[in-house]
């Protein structure tokens, strides 16, 4: 069975085509700046990556794209050998526990949440459309970045905030980036040949959260009812204290809605820094001794190592620390600047294999650590995809 995994943002379609169940990756790819006068569309052939630009005004015009492009570079010999389309959405609220097959209703409860998620959900609904429409009789699948998290208690979900704001208007955490949570743990118990396990992933990107995952169910996760909660990261500020928002808005004579922007797209590393939300360019600036890159970086690597040191406790031990996404996966820095944060957990790491790792599954712990450290490369894609082919193999 070929399954399609997409991800759409309000103007990309990142998309990986699989062979289910080998799980095979035939190829990958992404259309960007759609709408805008030059699109870029990328494909992987045969392990070359192809790029070319055109006008692409809509979501339709890229899939379109994308389905003769797979023609003509014979990935497949025609659109019917497309079984199912796996689609990442963001928010699936308390309405979606696990991956469900897409109907009309389905599509009106993900609209309904695109108030818990206004930047995305709407732009995952324009994949689901398009697709829907353009392949009417493939099984299409919603695959939310929220269910993995669905398993935390109240205790840990709810804030300490009226609940009459929970009742009506589901004040809660839900927590994000839980398909690739999942897959990395999943990796992690296998490797540590221990179903029964007590693991912390950090996936750390331009966005990035913690998770704790106890026997397999995550029980606490860093982002909260948006991703804004949590650590700081590339442009978003991570937790704050909440009277900070009126205090700035009186200040500056500027709207909460301006403030929570900032918030958002002008804070965490860029902020700080005064110079780039990019890791790379941060640790450039290290190098070369910008005080404020160097404090941007410790202000990230001192939260981490608080959600491990809190997460630690909640789960009673550690047996992994697993790193992974954009800079958990590629950068020595970061996972070195967490470590030496850690070591009243007992944990020992080998500085050489640490410095010589980027974007391969290695155990940088040394044998006497307490706790294995694991960086472990994340797929998304193949989480979706094998969401589809299970969900398919039911219908």
């Amino acid at each position: 069975m070929k399954v399609l995994a997409i991800n759409a943002g309000s103007s990309s379609l990142k998309f990986m085509l699989l062979a289910m169940p080998s799980e095979e990756v035939l190829t990958s790819g992404i259309v960007e700046r759609i709408g805008s006068s030059v699109g870029i569309f990328t494909i992987k052939v045969k392990g070359v990556k192809l790029t070319k630009e055109a006008a692409i005004a809509t979501h339709k015009e890229a899939v379109e794209m994308l389905l003769v492009s797979l023609i003509e570079n014979k990935i497949i010999a025609k659109v019917e050998e497309i079984e199912g389309v796996g689609h990442r959405v963001v928010q699936g609220g308390e309405a979606f526990k696990t991956s469900v097959v897409i109907d009309d209703q389905v599509v009106k409860v993900i609209e309904d949440l695109s108030d818990l998620a206004p930047l995305h959900n709407p732009a995952n609904l324009i994949g689901i459309n398009t697709f829907r429409n353009l392949l009417k009789n493939v099984i299409n699948v919603a695959v939310f970045d929220n269910a993995f998290h669905s398993t935390m208690q109240p205790e840990t979900y709810l804030y300490g905030t009226p609940y009459q704001w929970y009742r009506q208007y589901k004040v809660r955490k839900y927590g994000f980036h839980g398909t690739s949570h999942q897959y990395v743990s999943q990796r992690a118990s296998q490797l540590l040949n221990k179903k029964n396990s007590k693991i912390i992933v950090c996936h750390l990107g331009n966005g990035a959260s913690i998770a704790a995952i106890k026997n397999g169910q995550s029980i606490d996760t860093s982002m909260g009812l948006t991703p804004l909660e949590g650590i700081p990261m590339g442009t978003r500020s991570g937790s704050i204290d909440a009277g900070i928002i009126e205090y700035i808005a009186n200040k500056e004579n500027l709207s909460i809605k301006a403030v929570t922007d900032i918030l958002n797209k002008k804070s965490g590393y860029l902020g700080i820094s005064e110079y780039s939300n990019d890791a790379r360019d941060i640790e450039a600036k290290i190098k070369q001794g910008d005080p404020l890159a160097k404090l941007a970086f410790d202000i990230q690597t001192k939260r981490i190592a608080d959600y491990i040191g809190a997460y630690y406790l909640q789960l009673g031990g550690l047996d992994a620390l697993c790193f992974t996404a954009g800079i958990g996966e590629n950068s020595a820095l970061i996972r070195k600047g967490v470590l030496n944060r850690l070591k009243v957990l007992k944990v020992k790491w080998d500085e050489d294999l640490n410095s010589q790792t980027r974007g391969q599954e290695t155990l940088i712990s040394t044998p006497d650590s307490k706790v294995k450290v694991w960086v472990i490369p994340t797929n998304e894609e193949v989480m979706i995809a094998r969401d589809v082919y299970s969900l398919a193999q039911k219908s």
